[in-house]
């Protein structure tokens, strides 16, 4: 699987240690994420002119000026110029970025509602400037990184987002993003996260969480879409697509990198839930992310 590193990108620019990075989103930056790959970072793009196509995930954007993405860790993504005069900027910023507990919380990959919405914005024309204009600073600073102008940097940033924020919340309501049950499918989705290959019944969760199955299974619904059982086999499911996609594992061992018993438990999960088989899975996943 394709990983790119925060630490890797500082060596290349030749600058000190600092928890972000600041580049031009043009062609050559746009062609080093074409084919899918996860970060260990996150990932601001502007798109100030033209188009891209955006691949997150099993979710595609055809994102047009002006748009805001913010691609999380560990997110599967690829994106490709559509657009001969595209301009845009490229935010690249560890978490440790975030000293206040309202963002780490906020950007959370498990605060699925919050995120799922961040990885693509359109914002209206007044927010927009404003970001602009902020990016701008962003880059004033990085361009001579005192230690000063590194903390004036992070302070920007950290204003880029709780406006991004502000923005989804405004926009979809603070009740349906931020309620106790909210929290609750967050912990949710972060016990899934840690125990997927070896846990895979709700009963075991809803313990975890001190609540009735019932009770966990009509939160996840409400808040998710999905049963507790499928937001379960939907997390399973997307490992093995990363798998089949990414790595160099041959079915059987992603079976027992997965907790299946066997190759054939692996193929009746993948036929049950998508009615085909392993090996036309992969095949349109390499279709669909042009590997």
């Amino acid at each position: 699987m394709v990983v790119y590193h925060l630490k890797d990108i500082q060596y290349k620019a030749e600058r000190a240690i600092t928890p972000f990075h600041i580049f031009d989103l043009d062609r050559e930056a746009i062609a080093a994420y074409k084919q899918p790959h996860t970060k260990d970072h996150f990932c601001l793009l502007f798109v100030k002119k033209g188009q891209l196509n955006l691949q997150v995930e099993d979710r595609g954007y055809t994102v047009n000026a002006p748009h805001i993405c913010v691609i999380f860790p560990g997110q599967l993504s690829s994106k490709e110029l559509l657009s001969d005069d595209f301009e845009g900027k490229l935010i690249l910023f560890d978490e440790v970025l975030f000293c206040s507990d309202i963002l780490k919380n906020e950007l959370s990959i498990y605060n699925y509602n919050i995120s799922v919405k961040l990885n693509h914005i359109e914002l209206p024309e007044a927010e927009t400037a404003e970001i602009e204009l902020l990016m701008e600073q962003v880059e004033k600073s990085y361009q001579d990184l005192t230690s000063i102008k590194k903390e004036q940097a992070r302070f920007y940033i950290k204003i880029i987002l709780l406006k991004l924020v502000e923005f989804v919340h405004t926009k979809w309501g603070n009740s349906q993003l931020s309620n106790e049950n909210s929290k609750i499918y967050g912990k949710f989705l972060e016990l899934l996260e840690r125990h997927y290959k070896t846990e895979r019944t709700v009963s075991w969760y809803a313990e975890k969480l001190q609540l009735s199955p019932k009770k966990l299974n009509e939160i996840t619904r409400k808040i998710g879409g999905l049963t507790s059982i499928e937001t379960i086999h939907a997390r399973i499911m997307n490992e093995i697509k990363q798998l089949l996609l990414l790595s160099n594992y041959s079915h059987k061992e992603i079976a027992f990198e997965l907790g299946f018993n066997s190759p054939a438990a692996l193929n009746k999960f993948v036929r049950a839930k998508l009615d085909e088989t392993p090996t036309n899975l992969q095949q349109q996943l390499a279709q669909m992310y042009k590997t």
